[in-house]
This record gives structure tokens, C-alpha cells and sequence, in this order.
């Protein structure tokens, strides 16, 4: 696989990822080590590693997840391309969660002490880290009011038109064409605290009523507002404008 310099990265130019200078992406590519693709379904950090590095997901999807001694499994994320993994291990002795990829992917890997190289040596960039570790505390906060206050048809709205806005953000088309989903019903129900047999029959009844359509691997939101509101969404789920490392 022949590596993409940091300037080169598709994902640079999307309206989703904030700009950055050139002595910026000099210092990311300095503290860069390599490329990492995987196949789907495999670990990229298990639960307890204590040498896993930093990442940026490139491309595909992947998810962070805590599973209990009995092997239940509860969904913490949905990893898409852009987003940074691994600082939450840097904050203690080990992971306390592990990460897996839902589809192939491929992650820039970066050395162990990155964080640190970025706070010293840019104090925007430090404060970019901290940006997006407080943005995926609170897709964890949406998921945990999810899980305890939201009834199963709203729960799943919620996610639907959150990975739906997040993914076609991502696109030239904006989502016109559909995006990419590659969960199966127990990534949802996992993710979500519900039953298979509850997941999927909700996931029927929302599309029986004209919300979305899931087919071919593809989401495509019939009616976002709906979905919205359904959910009791605060604004649409547009995605702001973001840091990428």
C-alpha cells in the first residue's frame, strides 16, 4: 500500500475538516509513523492493551466498545474517517475500551508521544485534541440519554439520521445518493441497548412509515425532519465544521 503524505490526504479538502497551515501539517507528518489497513471485522485496540499508539481513521468505519465479563457487548461509538483514537488510553494505564472495524479501513498511525509533540510544539493543535475528545464525549453523552431516556423508535432515529448527516458529510453529494451503512441489526441493537428482536422490528415499523431505507449496504433518509423530530433531535444533526489530525 503506498502511504498518502498528510498534505495529500482526500479528506483534507472537504468542507467538514477545518484548514491548516503548512507548519501545522509539517508537524503532523513528522509525528506520523505509517499506514494501517485492515480488513473488517478485525481489533485494531483490545480491551486492556497498555502500548496501543494514536490513530486517525482514514477511511472506512470502525467502533469503540466495552464488553462485560459475560461477553455482552455495549457500543460506545461509531468510528467514521476523520476521527482521532486512542486518547483516551493515554489518560490511564490501559485501554478501557477496545476499537473494531465495521468495514476495511485504513489509519495513520501515529507515535506514542504525539499528544504531548502537539501541545509542546503547537498550542493550536493541542487545543484541536482537546476539541475532538470533547466532541466524542458528547456523542457519548447522546448515546447514554439514548439508552436510559429514549423509547426504542427514538433511539433509533437518533442514530440513523446522526450517522446518516455524519457519513454524508463525508461525500461530494452530500447524502443525495444514499451513504454508506454497514451495521448489522445487532451493531445497532448493541449500540443502542435494545434487543435484536426489538431492533429490528422498530427498524421495520420506521421505514414501513416512509423515514428511511436501508438496502444494498446503503442508508437513504426519506424524511430527515420527521426522523428529527421523532428523535427529539436538537437542531437536524448537521455536522460543524471540525479539526483533523
Amino acid at each position: 500500500m503506498k502511504e498518502v503524505a498528510c498534505r495529500d490526504c482526500p479528506l483534507r479538502p472537504l468542507p467538514l475538516f477545518l484548514v491548516q497551515n503548512g507548519e501545522e501539517l509539517d508537524l503532523v507528518q513528522s509525528l506520523k509513523k505509517r499506514e494501517l489497513m485492515l480488513s473488517a471485522g478485525d481489533t485494531l485496540i483490545h480491551e486492556g492493551q497498555t502500548d496501543a499508539p494514536l490513530y486517525t481513521l482514514r477511511q472506512g468505519w470502525a467502533f469503540r466498545f466495552k464488553t462485560l465479563s459475560d461477553g455482552r457487548r455495549q457500543i460506545l461509538t461509531f468510528l467514521l474517517a476523520g476521527d482521532f483514537i486512542g486518547v483516551q488510553q493515554k489518560m490511564g494505564d490501559a485501554a478501557a475500551h477496545g476499537v473494531v472495524t465495521l468495514t476495511d479501513a485504513v489509519f495513520c498511525v501515529f507515535q506514542r508521544d504525539a499528544l504531548w509533540e502537539l501541545h509542546r510544539q503547537s498550542p493550536a493543535m493541542g487545543f484541536n485534541i482537546t476539541w475532538l475528545t470533547a466532541h466524542e464525549e458528547s456523542m457519548v453523552d447522546d448515546t447514554l440519554l439514548s439508552v436510559g431516556r429514549r423509547s426504542a423508535e427514538e433511539r433509533i432515529a437518533m442514530l440513523l439520521i446522526l450517522l446518516f448527516k455524519r457519513a454524508a458529510a463525508l461525500q461530494a453529494d452530500g447524502g443525495a445518493a444514499g451513504v454508506p451503512f454497514p451495521l448489522t441489526q445487532q451493531h445497532v441493537a448493541d449500540g443502542l441497548g435494545l434487543s435484536l428482536v426489538h431492533t429490528n422490528k422498530t427498524l421495520r415499523k420506521l421505514e414501513r412509515r416512509g423515514l428511511h431505507r436501508i438496502e444494498d449496504g446503503r442508508l437513504y433518509l426519506r424524511d430527515a425532519r420527521a426522523l428529527a423530530r421523532l428523535a427529539d433531535l436538537y437542531g437536524d444533526g448537521r455536522q460543524a465544521q471540525r479539526p483533523l489530525v
